[in-house]
């Protein structure tokens, strides 16, 4: 079960994540996306040729930090690791959800390039700022 706040910052809203993961050559890389979660995880959406998606591949370790979009100044960093995905029909609909919810319509089919995936994050560590 993941934190309460943590849950409803990544599942309600449209407020935006920050995934930080290590590159190859030992920096970070950090990319602004959406998020949701589950009882378990948080769920990010990619695609299977994104620099993110090998990234966690070689190393599982990431942080994510989900921000609230009506005051900034609170936010939940979690950090923890990519424990599982999910690809198929059930990864292409939940873009679609994601897209609804950040945009107000579906998403741009012709965006996707590869196969879409959702990564699945165990919150191991969680700082909450401000409420």
């Amino acid at each position: 079960m993941i934190d309460q706040q943590l849950r409803t910052l990544a599942s309600e809203g449209r407020n935006f994540g920050v995934l930080t993961t290590q590159m190859p050559d030992g920096s970070f890389q950090s990319q602004v996306l959406w998020v949701d979660a589950d009882d378990e995880h948080l769920l990010v959406n990619t695609e299977v040729d994104r620099q993110k998606h090998r990234n966690v591949q070689r190393n599982p370790r990431v942080t994510l930090t989900v921000i609230d979009a009506a005051n900034p100044y609170h936010y939940a960093e979690a950090r923890g690791r990519v424990v599982g995905e999910e690809r198929g029909p059930r990864a292409r609909a939940h873009i679609d959800e994601l897209a609804q919810r950040y945009t107000g319509g579906p998403y741009d089919a012709a965006a996707i390039k590869t196969e879409r995936v959702i990564l699945r994050i165990e919150p191991e560590r969680l700082h909450v700022n401000g409420a």
